[in-house]
């Protein structure tokens, strides 16, 4: 592995560059990636330096989102949310959905971005 270095006054730092990932970081990827700064510094610089943060938050974004996709619907089926409730009235289906979707986040936050 060849280092160049960069005069700075009287000392020479090697240049480290990362290279700018081209993934784009979806809610849960900026939560993992949040997370990991403030309450694990360590990984944080060590998934930094290895250039493996955005693919690992990439990662989590990804199962993340398919654990919503699972999890909602069962939930809204234990509740008893049917197409029937939605058509004879849509507010109180919303509200329903809306908690549903509330515990499925909080279920993955706790399995998957604070952990």
């Amino acid at each position: 592995m060849e280092l160049n270095y960069i005069k700075c006054g009287d000392y020479f730092i090697p240049d480290i560059r990362l290279e700018k990932p081209n993934i784009r970081l979806g809610h849960y990827g900026m939560l993992r990636k949040a997370f990991l700064k403030e309450y694990r510094p360590i990984l944080y610089t060590d998934l930094v330096l290895t250039e493996k943060l955005y693919e690992h938050c990439a990662e989590i974004e990804q199962s993340a989102r398919t654990r919503m996709e699972l999890i909602v619907p069962e939930l809204a089926k234990r509740d008893g949310i049917t197409e029937r409730l939605k058509a004879e009235n849509q507010l109180e289906w919303v509200r329903r959905m809306n908690a549903c979707k509330a515990q499925a986040e909080e279920i993955i936050k706790a399995e998957l971005i604070y952990c």
